[in-house]
């Protein structure tokens, strides 16, 4: 949707471009549409779709104002297309989609849901054609002859179809459609990868079409070349951007093209895309591949075969894509564990595993999944984010930055906290590359995730029982084990059970300038959390867990995803001891996020250790110390 704005005293109308189904007006930085105004309510109306209309929810005590209707907090209208609405002193035009528009995404999905089932049936006749239930091996994926032969066998099945009898048909053009949006995205995909890359973003060798017509392919890029001027995707462009371009405004290009496309080359792009779905399918993650070469796309989460969500730009949106199958979804999940050595099934419905480049996969199967079987991953970026990148981002300031640095660099226990997909990971890799090039560190995972830019590192993975229950290795045995390894320093990738109590006694033991992660509210919840964690492992006194924990933790940095999609630090907190009056952790705040200035700012408290670090010229007093700017901001 798009949504025209501005303000009474300004002539300048301005323009936000919004998707999903639930659109958040108001002052916080947080809502979708972000008006400024002290007039203006934090949250002051959120647009709703209602099947394939919407309407307006008033939030604020100030009300708004609907074409010629004052409505007040709790009230709702249904809204027309180009709807009027007064949100003092803004004014804002609505742009709905219309009917024409409602048809024509309704015909879209319908289309979409006959290819998956044609492509089903396809590639459930090429199996037992060629015997394909029992896998392919890594040989006949680089192996032309074998490619020849599968393509052959699809091309005899594909024509024996009757939906795809005659280049008339609807269905024929709509695949025709997939194969050159799939073509136009192949090389911005491509470009996003660096000398760094370890190949994500490079064809997989499968995906050559062996059985391909030179002439079709040279009549193939000229049409991607028209498609591109339509769409405006400059070459030279952003990938991300020019992504975007591509998946928001192809189906209304093709529209204007298709008419004049001949049936033969409809019939060859038709082919074309069944032969690449099928053999993404049979050789990799199916719809996952071009998924996972998207650099805007940070999260895939596949809630069941019909709907695949992914998270781009930190906004959640469905995809468009699909599985064929319940069946293939399960067989893909089965190739993804068995490369790292587990295993899915009935008696183990749920596993945590990682793809090649190290991004992290949940994978869930009946009888645990009710809709059928789930699919999380978490994509890793093609390069390694560093601290400064995050600073550039706008997730936390300089000073914090050196503060952080010269905490590592001090020996510093550190805790990162915060929710699922705050950036806890990402952030543990940055302060990893502070640490000295002659320490040893060791890693302790369940999933090995972890990124250390360091030579001299040695990972550790947990392993889950084998079929006669026996051979599992938690994380509280891979950190007791690392304590007879020689680390100078033990990164721990998450504590979320017993281990924290290992972890702990890790940090007391000399081994300073531990790094681990852990799941928080805030930093002050986290003493609690580890409390609790603790007491799973053994029945001690609070007042020792308590002990423990001042004595191992030094800092807390708090992280934070806000409702538009931004990781920030939103606090950094010493532990600086128990309070001997009350016997409660006693923790002090050294930087708070501030929501007027929306940056994170120091409050102007000392830690304990600020002698050391100033005395090693590490760090300058002035950044415990809120700037003249900042505190005129904040006033």
């Amino acid at each position: 949707m798009r949504i025209w704005f501005n303000n009474v005293v300004d002539t300048q109308r301005r323009l936000v471009e919004v998707e999903g189904d639930r659109i958040r007006i108001g002052r916080h930085a947080g809502n979708d549409l972000v008006l400024h105004s002290p007039y203006i309510a934090s949250e002051a109306a959120v647009l709703y779709r209602r099947g394939q209309a919407w309407e307006v929810v008033v939030l604020g005590m100030n009300g708004i104002k609907v074409g010629e209707d004052q409505l007040s907090a709790g009230e709702r209208r249904e809204l027309t297309t180009s709807t009027s609405i007064e949100v003092f002193p803004y004014t804002l035009t609505l742009d709905l989609p219309t009917d024409a528009q409602l048809n024509r995404d309704a015909e879209l999905a319908g289309l979409d849901e006959q290819m998956s089932e044609v492509v089903a049936l396809i590639h459930r006749e090429l199996l037992d054609r060629m015997d394909l239930r029992r896998g392919v091996d890594s040989s006949q994926q680089m192996d032309d002859a074998y490619h020849l032969t599968l393509e052959r066998h699809l091309e005899t099945i594909a024509r024996s179809r009757p939906q795809l009898a005659g280049s008339a048909a609807p269905l024929i053009a709509h695949l025709a459609g997939y194969a050159l949006r799939d073509k136009l995205l192949e090389p911005v995909t491509q470009s996003t990868g660096d000398a760094t890359d370890t190949g994500r973003n490079c064809l997989p060798p499968w995906s050559r079409i062996v059985s391909a017509v030179p002439e079709r392919e040279r009549e193939l890029d000229k049409t991607c070349a028209y498609l591109s001027q339509l769409l405006r995707t400059d070459s030279d462009g952003e990938p991300t951007s020019m992504i975007d371009a591509i998946e928001q405004g192809f189906w209304n290009a093709w529209s204007q093209l298709e008419s004049k496309v001949h049936g033969d080359f409809k019939d060859y792009l038709a082919l074309r895309v069944i032969k690449k779905d099928i053999k993404d399918i049979v050789f990799g993650l199916g719809p996952l591949e071009d998924l996972l070469r998207m650099p805007s796309v940070t999260e895939i989460m596949v809630v069941d075969r019909d709907r695949i969500y992914v998270e781009s730009n930190g906004v959640i949106e469905n995809s468009g894509r699909r599985f064929v199958s319940d069946e293939v979804v399960e067989s893909i999940m089965q190739r993804i564990v068995g490369k790292v050595g587990r295993r899915i099934d009935k008696s183990q419905p749920l596993v945590d595993a990682r793809l090649s480049d190290g991004s992290r996969v949940n994978a869930v199967i009946a009888p645990l999944a009710v809709s059928g079987p789930m699919l999380t991953i978490r994509k890793f970026p093609a390069r390694k984010i560093l601290i400064h990148d995050l600073v550039a981002l706008g997730a936390m300031p300089s000073v914090v930055c050196e503060f952080l640095r010269a905490l590592v660099l001090a020996r510093s226990n550190i805790i990162v906290s915060g929710g699922t997909g705050s950036g806890k990971t990402t952030l543990l890799n940055c302060l990893s590359d502070f640490i000295p090039d002659r320490e040893r560190i060791v890693t302790v995972e369940d999933t090995a995730e972890l990124q250390l830019a360091k030579q001299h590192v040695v990972r550790l993975e947990t392993k889950e029982a084998n079929v006669e229950g026996t051979g599992q290795y938690t994380i509280g045995d891979l950190v007791r084990n690392a304590l007879r390894m020689r680390p100078d320093r033990i990164v721990v990738g998450e504590c979320r059970g017993a281990e924290a109590l290992d972890m702990l006694q890790a940090m007391n033991t000399g081994h300073d300038g531990s790094l681990t992660t852990i799941h928080a509210n805030d930093a002050h919840d986290v003493s609690l959390r580890l409390e609790v964690l603790v007491q799973m492992a053994a029945d001690l006194p609070v007042a020792s867990i308590r002990s423990q924990i001042a004595s191992a933790i030094d800092v807390v940095v708090q992280l934070q995803r806000r409702r538009d999609g931004r990781r920030i630090v939103s606090q950094v907190t010493e532990c600086v001891g128990v309070n001997r009056t009350t016997g409660e952790l006693e923790l002090r705040d050294l930087y708070l996020f501030d929501e007027d200035s929306q940056q994170l700012q120091p409050t102007g408290q000392l830690p304990t250790f600020v002698t050391d670090l100033l005395g090693k010229g590490m760090l300058e007093l002035e950044n415990f110390y809120p700037s003249e700017e900042s505190a005129l901001c904040s006033g």
